[in-house]
């Protein structure tokens, strides 16, 4: 069985991990007024299941950048519930922040060598103002330059000569407090329009496919609220315009070889916390040492 087949028992008790995962998370932006949606699988899951797409294996939220930066500041770590994200000393090699159920385990690959939190997360992904013209095509220039650098790895699932250019700027910035303020003056700058002086909106952290896309601010003017699992969560105000945008025709099932889950993953065990398995499934080159 590949990394990425997770067994349909096993995929339904991540689901209900990240659905009370998402309540919790639905009731503290309440509490502190911050706005959220549902994107990805769980908006198509909403309108066309209400509910979990049976083969997805995680929440994904979209948050406007306000919003996301508000609730770094605002959020309290709990002893089942933890937020996480890069800084200065502290590498993630995600974009954006995730919120992790610490008495879960999901290490996923990519992050198996990484000393992090590696429960159960949900992804909480920025979206940001999108200019027009020259200025939009530098935004993605910074925006394409601040997943290099915070990431710290020339991406591999594109053209080889992608992957050799991602390995120069790399190189010319060899040291990780470099690249932090690198990536950290990269941030401000793919940031520096308001959504609120912009006719579009765009998604910058969900990789160079999807900054490309520029949504209509009206899709999300509000957050309407929708059946997802017996609860009422919320969602684009125009979900059919967004979806549509970023999936096409998101009503039509995909064929049977593409109905999986997508995360590659080393290990999981949705009762016991991840830190029962350090140097086992993760850090296994510091343990040996």
């Amino acid at each position: 069985m590949a990394k990425f087949e997770i067994p349909e028992k096993q995929v339904r008790e991540m689901q209900q991990k990240g659905l009370e995962m998402l309540c919790y998370f639905d009731k503290f932006c309440t509490e502190h007024d911050l706005t959220y949606f549902l994107c990805g699988g769980c908006c198509i899951g909403t309108i066309r299941n209400e509910g979990f797409i049976p083969w997805d294996d995680d929440v994904d939220v979209f948050m406007p950048r306000k919003d996301y930066e508000q609730l770094k500041k605002l959020w309290k770590d709990t002893p089942r519930y933890s937020i996480q994200y890069t800084t200065k000393n502290f590498l993630t090699e995600n974009q954006f922040l995730t919120i992790c159920d610490n008495n879960t385990t999901f290490i996923k690959t990519y992050q198996s060598k990484l000393d992090i939190n590696h429960g159960l997360p949900l992804d909480v992904l920025p979206l940001d103002g999108c200019p027009k013209g020259w200025r939009r095509k530098m935004q993605k220039i910074w925006a394409l330059l601040y997943s290099l650098y915070i990431v710290g790895k020339a991406p591999e699932n594109h053209s080889k000569g992608i992957y050799v250019l991602g390995k120069i700027a790399l190189a010319l910035v060899p040291f990780k407090n470099w690249r932090y303020y690198v990536w950290h003056f990269c941030e401000r700058k793919m940031t520096q329009y308001p959504i609120e002086e912009c006719e579009y909106i765009t998604e910058l952290c969900s990789g160079p496919h999807n900054m490309q896309n520029e949504y209509p601010k009206g899709v999300f003017a509000n957050a309407v609220r929708h059946y997802f699992e017996g609860y009422l969560m919320p969602v684009p105000e125009d979900y059919d315009t967004y979806l549509k945008m970023a999936f096409g025709d998101y009503m039509q099932l995909p064929p049977v070889e593409k109905r999986v889950c997508h995360h590659e993953y080393e290990f999981m065990d949705m009762k016991k916390g991840y830190k029962a398995y350090r140097g086992i499934y993760y850090c296994k080159e510091k343990s040996a040492k």
